[in-house]
């Protein structure tokens, strides 16, 4: 088994990802959770981005980016995106009208300058590109961008849970709970390039920057948005093509899928999605019948399901495959504990419900004994009666004679 990467940016802007934790080397299946750092390494539906981190839901008026009034919006007046106050944008330069607003899925290029709410500056960025709507930037970009016209520019005010959120960042420096002042231009929008006339080596570019990505929210706990960016990267890889694609490069493809379908896996473990989770590692173990990950995962959700008999059988065939490894045994030594316990208590149950079949038998014995004894009572009380009946008439039959 391979050891962990460090989980990089997407694509050619990496400042704009939310930075994960760096940590040292070591095998997935022997850290303390199982496959927490996810180096290699069904598609469930996530939730809208701004719901997508949590948080509650509030009752308040229609927010600005569910309205499409066809007008452009006001200059140096606060537009309330969500409706709950927690991310404005405000017009600082009029655009080109709002037929020329960018839609998801298009390639977009801002100009950014990112400050905090004090007026700190953290970074300016001349040209940031990305995908509007895949979750490749902080939600307060992919929510405000797209309500945006060309060339227009905007302030925005965006609360942590729309930035950086408790954890902050690394690469740019933000501090944890910050809330972030963004300048932002709109460039230029362009159509994402067709996936059937990408060349394969730039298939397997772009599928991995949006695993990547993935792996970035899963550090972060973001579990719904890594499920997000993993199931783009496995459209992409399984996507048809109209160019020449060697066998190498088939394989590679194979190999960045596996990967997407193993860390899809963890993340909707983490979610509770365990049939998703099922789905995912029978889908890897249909490319790779002996990949360990996923055989560990499949036990991991068999067990979830209470199915301790056929986890306990995955988790030996993965345990044959790699004998050393600690965190195999531990988790199979636990599923046969709660197998047996399991099994006991079903057998507590047949009894309760059958009845105690020795104590059944004993009274029955006593039962038989007592019937026995009452009718040798019976057979020698009735001999008596008889033999006495015979005597008197024997005696009166002589008195008549």
């Amino acid at each position: 088994m391979t050891d962990k990467e460090e989980v990089k940016g997407a694509g050619d802007n990496p400042e704009m990802v939310l930075s994960g934790k760096k940590s040292g080397k070591a095998s997935l299946l022997d850290s303390g959770e199982d496959f927490e750092m996810l180096d290699d390494d069904i598609y469930d539906n996530p939730p809208p981005l701004e719901d997508a981190g949590g948080g509650k839901k509030t009752k308040t008026k229609v927010p600005a980016a569910d309205q499409d009034t066809g007008t452009s919006a006001p200059l140096d007046e606060w537009m309330d995106i969500l409706g709950n106050g927690q991310l404005k944008k405000k017009v600082l330069q009029a655009g080109n009208g709002p037929d020329s607003r960018p839609t998801k899925g298009q390639n977009v290029v801002i100009h950014l300058k990112t400050s905090l709410a004090d007026g700190t500056l953290i970074e300016e960025q001349p040209e940031l590109s990305f995908t509007l709507g895949d979750g490749d930037v902080i939600q307060a970009l992919d929510l405000t961008v797209q309500l945006m016209e060309m060339r227009e520019k905007a302030l925005v005010q965006a609360n942590a849970k729309y930035a950086y959120g408790s954890l902050g960042s690394l690469v740019p420096e933000v501090p944890p709970n910050a809330e972030l002042a963004l300048e932002v231009q709109l460039l230029d929008a362009t159509e994402a390039p067709d996936l059937e006339l990408l060349s394969p080596q730039e298939r397997i570019a772009l599928a991995g920057q949006k695993r990547e990505r993935g792996n970035v929210y899963y550090q972060r706990a973001d579990y719904a948005f890594a499920v997000n960016s993993y199931g783009i990267a496995l459209q992409i890889t399984e996507s048809s093509s109209k160019v020449d694609i060697s066998p190498e490069e088939e394989e590679e493809l194979m190999d960045v899928k596996v990967k997407c379908l193993n860390n899809m896996a963890a993340a909707q473990l983490k979610l509770d999605h365990y049939e998703a989770a099922l789905r995912s590692c029978v889908s890897v173990l249909a490319h790779q019948p002996d990949n360990i990950k996923a055989l560990f995962r499949k036990g991991k959700v068999l067990a979830l399901q209470g199915e301790y008999a056929e986890a306990i059988k995955i988790l030996k065939r993965a345990l044959k495959l790699e004998p050393s490894n600690k965190t195999i045994h531990a988790e199979l030594s636990k599923l046969v504990k709660k197998h047996s316990e399991q099994k006991g208590a079903e057998q507590a149950m047949y009894k309760k419900m059958l009845g105690n079949p020795a104590s059944g038998s004993s009274g029955m014995q006593k039962h038989q004994a007592k019937s026995s004894w009452v009718v040798s009572w019976k057979w020698l009380f009735g001999a008596t009666a008889v033999a006495i009946g015979g005597v008197a008439l024997s005696v009166v039959i002589a008195a008549r004679n």
